[in-house]
């Protein structure tokens, strides 16, 4: 997701999109245990969502 589309929603959604990103990250890892992830490269690109989302959540509560 874009930087831009999370600075568009509220502070509630930016915080269920990160539990969202979470769940799909944690998804990712057990498929990676279990030797059943294809493209393992989802694996940062998930993280670095949250990281994003967590930043642009933090600058809005800042902002408070």
């Amino acid at each position: 997701m874009k930087a831009a589309e999370l600075r568009q929603k509220d502070v509630a959604g930016i915080e269920a999109e990160v539990k969202a990103l979470q769940k799909a990250h944690f998804g990712l890892r057990m498929q990676k245990a279990t030797q059943q992830l294809g493209n393992t490269a989802s694996l940062r690109v998930t993280r670095r969502d949250i990281a994003r989302a967590k930043t642009i959540l933090a600058e809005k509560q800042a902002a408070k």
